[in-house]
């Protein structure tokens, strides 16, 4: 069974906030981790359903840097929004960078696109037909 995946983040209160604002996600579970210094945040769907998305801050992380478009090893997350065009305006209102308008790969098929997260990951919005 497939439990959570992990992201990095430069700057954790920002992320929860827009993972929490514009993708719905309710906070599990917030902890420190003294050994490593690192706060961990786990989000996930309020109705608690599916996976959980962790995100990590590394407070004695000198670095944050997330590798262009084509040098990055991960791809993306996916999430599922019930109106794509009220996602999108709330998101281009706050400054969220778009990276795919809206598409669909067949007439009939679920409406797609893309954004970046506050550190650049990438996130694909499903809106689904």
């Amino acid at each position: 069974m497939f439990v959570h995946a992990s992201i990095r983040t430069s700057n954790v209160n920002r992320s929860i906030e827009f993972y929490t604002k514009f993708l719905g996600l309710k906070i599990v579970k917030r902890m420190e981790i003294p050994q490593n210094k690192a706060e961990l945040v786990f989000l996930q769907d309020p109705k608690g359903e599916g996976a959980t998305l962790e995100l990590t801050f590394m407070s004695g992380q000198k670095k944050f840097i997330q590798a262009d478009y084509e040098d990055r090893l991960f791809d993306h997350l996916a999430f599922e929004v019930q109106d794509m065009n009220k996602t999108l305006e709330a998101m281009r209102k706050a400054g969220v960078t778009i990276t795919d308008e809206p598409y669909r790969l067949n007439p009939k098929g679920s409406l797609l696109a893309f954004v970046e997260d506050p550190d650049r990951t990438l996130i694909e919005l499903i809106e689904k037909t």
